[in-house]
């Protein structure tokens, strides 16, 4: 296995327009790894785990394992407004559509895939919530239109988010898409769990603690 912090911005393979993603650096950097294969993939604009295959064997026997339910993901997503919703069970079917020029979009549909994400509430920073969502399926964009679809968009998504929010959140300093996958797990040939953790990246933290000292100076006056 082969795991990395995937840097936002850098897609996980190439195509649709990207001449080159971590898969393929990564295959110019260790061509002694000729069988290097990605294991699943995460969008361009999030960051965090990444899991690589040395061996074909791997790559087959990693791919059982989310077939199986094996694997445990969690992500950690700042989105729009107060999460008063306790602990939820996102099942929402989930149905690819194809826009011009390739570009694929995600919506909410009975004639979708089977797609399920449970979120629960890590902080709340008034206007924001922190919030833990941990896909039980791997589709397409799937945490960023579940989250739209409990009326709480992630912060800085430019294609399922609120337009106004990100606005407010760019003069706040954020950047990029609030979507960052913190750790992966899953047993190993003998049953033991490999658990992968990648830490929040610097510009994220930055933003939380930003929205943070926002408060407490507003609580002081």
């Amino acid at each position: 296995l082969l795991v990395i912090n995937k840097a936002s911005g850098l897609a996980a393979h190439g195509g649709s327009g990207v001449s080159h993603g971590a898969i393929e650096l990564l295959r110019a950097a260790r061509p002694d790894l000729r069988d290097l294969s990605l294991v699943h993939r995460l969008d361009r604009e999030t960051s965090g785990c990444l899991v690589f295959a040395k061996r074909r064997s791997a790559l087959r026997e990693l791919h059982a394992r989310f077939r199986d339910g094996d694997v445990q993901k969690n992500y950690l997503a700042l989105v729009a407004g107060d999460w008063q919703l306790g602990e939820q069970r996102i099942d929402a079917p989930l149905l690819v559509e194809h826009r011009k020029q390739g570009e694929r979009h995600v919506v909410v549909s009975g004639a979708g895939k089977e797609s399920v994400t449970r979120i629960r509430l890590s902080r709340t920073f008034g206007d924001f919530s922190l919030v833990q969502c941990q896909p039980e399926t791997g589709r397409t964009h799937q945490i960023r239109v579940h989250a739209l679809h409990t009326g709480h968009p992630i912060v800085g998504d430019e294609r399922y988010g609120d337009a106004q929010v990100n606005q407010t959140a760019r003069r706040l300093g954020l950047k990029r898409l609030f979507l960052h996958a913190q750790s992966i797990a899953f047993p190993d040939d003998s049953g033991n769990e490999l658990h992968f953790t990648a830490p929040l990246p610097d510009d994220l933290q930055r933003f939380l603690d930003a929205i943070t000292g926002g408060r407490r100076r507003q609580g002081r006056r």
